[in-house]
């Protein structure tokens, strides 16, 4: 009898443990704004915006960061991720006005407890451009409480400028600095378009922190054949991961991800049908352009704490 009771109560404290445990599925996504250009290019938003959210329901992330998101975009996302609500609001009003840096988030699987945001620039708590950047910035930061683990953790997600050096490194220390004033200690998650690589002094501002780890250089196993920028170019290669995902030292990273998926568009050519030379013959093959859903891959990262 005293076997199998402590039997029942090692079953008890395990399964306690594992309910207790912690284990998120986080995203970073820069969508590319909607522009002229790129449709005249054969990129528009309207083509990529089914691809994007197709993509974003079948991984199902918890959580994610996007970069660049128009107000027009944002309720067109919205409207096909039902799963999710966001937090953020844009960066040139702090209401709907320019790009959001938005969070998404499984409102089935999070709650928000809190949540603000702040603009990469000497005057935080207002928008205006900082120090040499080339264009306003914004970080978007959420308090939300997982519902299955009752556990909280924070996220901030950003895009850094593109062309200021200074704006970068000042704005690289004002995000370790409010992470340490808001998180107070807390898991947090930080993702977005740094405008760096992993080579860049801006980079090591925040993995030299203290408070935060790349989960690329963390993770258990990786599945990352690109680096995240590609022009909306399917045949380029880099090794250069501007769109990171940082994590507080007690997450274990159990996977890493940079997804090359594609997406196909007729031409001229896809009217005539053509057989393959192995292939079963009853496959009829059509010439298409192969396109990217943006000019950005997303990165996933599996997380357990």
């Amino acid at each position: 009898m005293k076997k199998r009771t402590i039997l029942v109560f090692l079953t008890l404290v395990l399964v306690t443990t594992g309910a207790l445990a912690q284990q998120l599925y986080v995203g970073s996504y820069n969508i590319r704004n909607q522009n002229d250009g790129d449709a005249r290019n054969g990129n528009g938003w309207l083509q990529r915006c089914p691809v994007i959210c197709g993509q974003v329901n079948f991984e199902h992330p918890d959580i994610f960061g996007t970069q660049e998101v128009l107000r027009s975009q944002l309720d067109d996302m919205l409207a096909h991720l039902s799963d999710y609500d966001y937090i953020g609001v844009g960066r040139e009003d702090g209401k709907s006005g320019g790009e959001h840096e938005c969070i998404f988030y499984d409102k089935k699987r999070l709650k928000v407890l809190d949540h603000g945001d702040f603009w990469l620039s000497e005057t935080p708590e207002k928008p205006g451009l900082g120090w040499d950047a080339a264009c306003t910035r914004i970080c978007t930061w959420g308090k939300f409480k997982d519902k299955q683990s009752k556990k909280t953790f924070f996220f901030f997600n950003l895009h850094m400028d593109h062309v200021g050096i200074v704006a970068r490194r000042e704005g690289a220390k004002l995000v370790v600095s409010r992470i340490r004033e808001i998180a107070k200690g807390q898991p947090v998650i930080l993702t977005g378009d740094f405008n760096v690589d992993q080579t860049n002094e801006i980079y090591t501002i925040f993995t030299g922190s203290g408070i935060l780890k790349d989960s690329y250089e963390h993770a258990a196993r990786r599945f990352a054949e690109n680096g995240t920028f590609n022009n909306f170019d399917p045949e380029l290669k880099t090794d250069s991961r501007i769109d990171h995902i940082f994590v507080s030292p007690e997450f274990q990273v159990e996977r890493y991800g940079v997804l090359t998926n594609s997406y196909w568009m007729p031409n001229a050519e896809s009217a005539a049908k053509q057989k393959g030379h192995d292939a079963p013959q009853e496959i009829d093959f059509s010439k298409y352009s192969k396109r990217l859903p943006s000019d950005h891959y997303p990165v996933f990262v599996r997380l357990s704490k």
